[in-house]
């Protein structure tokens, strides 16, 4: 843990550290495995329902409004009802992986949730504890790996299915997870080198207090957010998480309006209702994420924060629960806002703009906090030098390149113009031939017309002399 790390722990007595961990008699550990289970299970149904509701607000409707006060339990006899669906399985299925894809998908979702924080330390039935399940060195990458094995459930449950739109459905998500999982690591890099730990722990409390500054002789902090100080990689992981859930305008792998329903088109029953558990699982775990990463944890915002007991017991919960809500209000008002894009413009985002611009933020970053710690030296110029240069070359290469691309499109599309206008020109017989007016046509009875006249009359017609 760096000196930041160690100075916000120490200020806040309640703070838990890596050396807090692995403790906990064997009874915590499963209530704390049920109380996350049971906040993923009840968080998706209130989610969903919260979704259908904000969505009938924006769109002038009313939304679930009959099963319950408000509506609030349409989620729950959903999921009641699922299970007791007739359960369809299409012939020419591969059975085994069509059975177990669903659950591919849902489990890395609640295994994430394991390593983020809630809260402080507190007493449970006499028993000091964090308020978090685990802890690790490198637990932030703990989420990265288990996305990447989540998406085996959608592509498995695509080509499982022997179905061409469910298998479309999952190649489109493997390589959107490939193309925004790229930029999403590089976003978390900044965090890594400011809080100097992959550990969720020390990065809440590397966010705990700010450098301290005087204002007319009172003492203040500045922001200690990353998603102040870290600005660019906070937009770049709002946008990659999007990408990550399959959301709306990234929702390419069960696009109805081409895929029918994509990955989960051949699904029913309680199948069909784990991948959708999956969904909003994986929803609230990279909300959650972001709030460790980026919003301080379960640390109190800022004026909550003057309180002394702000940080302290079971406050940190609300906090924390609160910004998460935010971040999946976020989810919805998109779906709600934006259409679906295109899948070239998908891959587009994530390559050419996504992972360069994260590169970029992220070779300043590191410059600067080396030239901190070697407290501005010649060399730390140089280096940066020479990395501004080779990202204006990239620059330079990069205009180049479009440059050419849209001549290479004009000359195509001049092409295509020539080529339509010669296939629209087709022989066409003249409208005005001499025999429609008589000439060389010569009726019963009458004296035959002389050669020149008709050769004259012919050219008069044809040529116009």
């Amino acid at each position: 843990m760096t000196g930041l790390a160690a100075a916000a722990a120490g200020g806040s007595g309640s703070a838990p550290t890596l050396a807090d961990f692995g403790h906990d008699p064997w009874w915590l550990i499963i209530i704390k495995v049920l109380a996350i289970f049971l906040f993923l299970l009840l968080g998706t149904l209130i989610a969903i329902w919260a979704e259908r509701r904000i969505l009938g607000y924006m769109q002038s409707r009313p939304g679930p409004n009959r099963a319950g006060p408000f509506g609030l339990l349409q989620s729950l006899m959903d999921g009641i009802k699922l299970p007791l669906k007739e359960d369809i399985v299409p012939r020419g299925v591969d059975k085994l992986l069509f059975w177990i894809a669903p659950a591919i998908s849902v489990i890395p979702a609640f295994i994430s949730f394991a390593i983020i924080p809630w809260g402080p330390m507190v007493s449970i039935a006499g028993v000091r504890t964090p308020l978090q399940l685990a802890d690790l060195p490198v637990a932030v990458l703990l989420v990265l790996a288990m996305s990447s094995i989540g998406v085996y459930g959608i592509v498995l449950a695509g080509w499982s299915a022997n179905s061409p739109y469910a298998l479309l459905g999952g190649l489109r998500s493997s390589a959107q997870v490939i193309s925004y999982e790229i930029a999403m690591g590089l976003s978390w890099v900044p965090v890594f080198l400011y809080s100097g730990s992959l550990s969720t722990t020390a990065i809440v409390n590397a966010q705990a207090h700010g450098t301290e500054f005087h204002w007319f002789g009172a003492g203040l902090h500045y922001p200690s957010w990353f998603a102040v100080l870290l600005l660019p990689s906070f937009l770049i992981y709002l946008i990659t998480m999007v990408g990550e859930t399959n959301r709306l305008p990234f929702d390419l792998p069960e696009g109805e309006g081409e895929l029918v329903g994509g990955y989960h088109t051949e699904y029913s029953s309680l199948k069909f209702g784990l991948l959708q558990l999956a969904e909003y699982c994986n929803v609230i775990t990279v909300s959650g994420l972001a709030t460790t990463l980026f919003l301080g944890g379960w640390q109190a915002p800022w004026p909550i924060s003057v309180w002394s007991g702000a940080n302290v017991g079971w406050w940190p919960l609300l906090w924390f629960v609160t910004k998460v809500c935010l971040f999946v209000f976020f989810f919805f008002w998109l779906r709600a806002s934006l259409p679906r894009i295109r899948y070239d413009q998908l891959m587009r985002l994530g390559w050419k703009v996504l992972i360069p611009s994260a590169l970029a933020w992220t070779l300043m970053i590191a410059t600067i906090r080396v030239w901190r710690r070697q407290g501005g030296s010649t060399g730390i110029y140089i280096v940066a030098g020479l990395i501004v240069a080779a990202l204006l070359l990239l620059a330079w290469g990069w205009d180049v390149s479009a440059a050419n691309r849209a001549r290479r499109a004009e000359e195509f599309e001049a092409a295509e113009t020539e080529a339509e206008t010669e296939a629209a020109s087709f022989p066409v017989p003249p409208m005005d031939l001499p025999h429609y007016h008589g000439v060389g046509v010569t009726p019963a009875g009458s004296p035959p017309v002389p050669a020149a006249a008709t050769e004259a009359a012919s050219r008069k017609e044809v040529t116009g002399a």
